[in-house]
């Protein structure tokens, strides 16, 4: 299984989108600074997440939340 997650920033209020095959893992390697791109806005919490049986369709759902349909799925949601 594979999870596309919404990640919210503790310090900032930033998303950031991800996919990855073990969520807790991927958690714990934003908030130790290891992704580069996350590590200036420590701490994260997930905020969403949805499972898909293949890392393609993980990353497909990852570029819809990243395109401005899916920033208003997830606002009609009440994620963002």
């Amino acid at each position: 299984m594979y999870v596309v997650y919404v990640l919210n920033s503790l310090k900032t209020g930033r998303h950031y989108y991800g996919h990855s095959a073990d969520l807790a893992e991927r958690l714990k390697s934003h908030n130790n600074g290891k992704v580069r791109s996350t590590k200036g806005y420590r701490a994260w919490e997930v905020i969403y997440y949805e499972e898909y049986p293949t890392k393609s369709e993980a990353y497909q759902r990852e570029l819809f939340f990243k395109s401005i349909d899916g920033y208003n799925f997830l606002k009609a949601k009440g994620v963002i």
